[in-house]
């Protein structure tokens, strides 16, 4: 989900509906705490009594599930999120560089949003796309081959709401999807 998208303000009556919507599934721990942050954009710490008392769980459970799984936020988002691969494919063409780039420029810690909510830096352990590394996610749009000022014209453009285009150009690929 990109984090510009409009989320709902939190309130109980949506949360019970959104929980109630997942809670029947196999398993829906998980499933109801992504629901609730694809609704409110993170899962605010009044929802966790809610999801616990629906699930017949501790609020101890719900809560050691929500801060294990990196991708789950108990926190709103910054406008613009910004993750770094940091797998080891990444890191040997460039990425810590680009990783301490990002952590400078950006005046926020991996892990943080910025004071002014325009920004959450997070830092991820494979995007997936490793033959194409340094790899970013800029409001979950993936990106190739990023380098320091790569990665300043796309989070400027996203921050002013530009459309920030995928720079894996499909020159660069072979017919097998690989690295020409």
């Amino acid at each position: 989900m990109l984090n510009d998208e409009r989320h709902t303000p939190f309130s109980h009556e949506v949360a019970l509906e959104t929980i109630g919507a997942h809670a029947a599934q196999r398993g829906p721990l998980l499933p109801v705490l992504h629901a609730l942050q694809q609704t409110f954009g993170y899962v605010d710490a009044r929802a966790v009594p809610l999801v616990a008392k629906a699930l017949n769980l501790s609020r101890a459970d719900v809560h050691g599930v929500l801060t294990f799984y990196s991708d789950l936020r108990s926190t709103p988002p910054g406008k613009l999120r910004v993750q770094i691969c940091r797998g080891e494919a990444c890191q040997s063409v460039g990425g810590r560089a680009l990783a301490d780039h990002a952590a400078s420029s950006l005046h926020v810690d991996f892990g943080h949003t910025a004071a002014d909510g325009s920004v959450t830096l997070d830092e991820v352990f494979c995007l997936g796309n490793c033959a194409l590394g340094p790899t970013v996610t800029v409001n979950g749009r993936l990106h190739g081959r990023v380098h320091t000022a790569e990665l300043d014209r796309l989070v400027h453009d996203g921050a002013h709401g530009d459309v920030v285009r995928n720079d894996v150009a499909r020159s660069d690929l072979a017919g097998n999807g690989e690295p020409a």
